[in-house]
């Protein structure tokens, strides 16, 4: 089993929600969910239920074009309970003001969003002991 989860992908024209191609914050918070599925999944066979955010930062703007590595780590193992840690990084900006097609690969990625949460396996659907 392991405790981390990683992925990476393009930000779309799709998930451009606001003027100037604009990500909604929440689609930062829909990796997150992916990525504790993919933790229960491992731990507990199931895909369990995300209960509740404890704390989550937007700190800096995702634009449509920009490439997002997403991460998780379980940080504590209760009966049915995970807590885990989330944060996103922007590692390739698009560069309109250059062209069209413009993209800079981020030496220092840009951290855009953290946050904390509890997940939670029922103990009736757990596969995996």
């Amino acid at each position: 089993m392991s405790d981390h989860a990683f992925l990476r992908l393009r930000m779309s024209a799709h998930d451009a929600h606001y003027g100037g191609n604009l990500v909604d914050g929440a689609r930062m918070l829909a990796l997150f969910g992916d990525l504790a599925t993919e933790l229960l999944i491992r731990m507990d066979g199931d895909e369990g239920l995300f209960v509740a955010y404890d704390n989550v930062e937007f700190l800096a703007p995702v634009y449509a074009g920009d490439y997002i590595e997403a991460e998780a780590e379980i940080t504590k193992i209760g009966n049915s309970s995970r807590a885990m840690r989330f944060e996103a990084k922007k590692v390739i900006t698009v560069r309109p003001d250059i062209n069209n097609s413009a993209a800079d690969f981020l030496e220092t990625p840009i951290t855009v969003c953290r946050a904390t949460g509890t997940c939670v396996t029922p103990k009736e659907k757990k596969r995996i002991p």
